[in-house]
């Protein structure tokens, strides 16, 4: 698995769609978030956003860490064909892009560090433009792009990543170049 040159922890494969009805496998990765916590790590494509829904609710919020690689467009050479949004799913990012992502997540942060304090809130994104208001969905798109995060990043999520890598400074940088 490529992941496993990434990060050195414990890798559970979901099985794609098969997560949804393997119960021995739901309870295994509840008993390790509660233990020890979660990272989500899932393809940028639709379904790699239901994937990530599904484990988000069976798994307690301050249990997970969420890592997102950036929207990537090409065919796997694994595969005969490209995927039917187009884009690269885990196994096929690189590796240097792996890596941002799981910093990204937070996951990485010193024993008994904190996370820095959640400065932005939807309420910032619907003041920059971001979100509720016309265009906001294009301007966050491109938001989305320059900071290599995929574009069906839900807002809750964004501010999530925001907050816990990208920090309020970075963002307030970036929000003022759209």
């Amino acid at each position: 698995m490529r992941l496993s040159g990434v990060l050195d922890a414990l890798i559970i494969e979901t099985d794609g769609f098969g997560i949804f009805n393997n119960k021995e496998k739901q309870r295994f990765i509840r008993r390790l978030a509660e233990e020890k916590g979660v990272l989500i790590l899932t393809d940028s494509d639709a379904a790699g956003f239901k994937i990530r829904a599904f484990l988000g609710s069976m798994i307690p919020e301050n249990r997970i860490f969420h890592a997102y690689i950036p929207d990537v467009y090409g065919k796997e050479k694994r595969k005969d064909r490209a995927s039917a949004e187009g884009k690269l799913g885990v196994e096929a990012i690189d590796s240097g892009l792996l890596k941002e992502a799981v910093e990204r997540s937070g996951v990485l942060l010193e024993d008994g560090g904190d996370a820095p304090a959640q400065e932005i809130t939807a309420a910032d994104l619907y003041a920059d433009g971001f979100s509720g208001r016309e265009n906001s969905a294009q301007r966050r798109r491109a938001l989305l792009r320059y900071f290599a995060l995929p574009e069906r990043l839900s807002t809750s999520a964004f501010i999530r990543v925001i907050n816990t890598y990208i920090g309020p400074g970075a963002y307030r940088a970036a929000a003022g170049k759209f």
